[in-house]
């Protein structure tokens, strides 16, 4: 049965955290390494990992406008990948999140 977007919004909506990611990924390390700098816990989907990866790739694509990993979600708003958290990080914008 295939995954839907309310299946995708549901585990959005169940977490503070969630990072959609891939486990050999460079910026998915980067975006969970950035959230274990803060001590945040976070919730880590694994694409490669699902049968239903690549349709939740898809969907997040649809939501988002980018198909790639890592996707951030923090209270429900798309942060971006890796890079783009790293960069709220640095700057301090992603401390005041919490």
């Amino acid at each position: 049965m295939p995954t839907t977007k309310e299946e995708v919004n549901q585990l959005i909506a169940s977490h503070s955290i969630v990072i959609f990611s891939k486990t050999s990924c460079p910026f998915c390390k980067m975006a969970k390494q950035v959230f274990h700098n803060l001590q945040k816990e976070y919730t880590a989907i694994e694409l490669n990992e699902r049968n239903d990866g690549d349709e939740i790739q898809s969907i997040l694509g649809e939501m988002t406008g980018a198909r790639t990993v890592p996707r951030v979600f923090v209270n429900g708003v798309c942060l971006g990948g890796g890079t783009d958290v790293k960069k709220l990080y640095e700057t301090g914008e992603l401390q005041k999140m919490f």
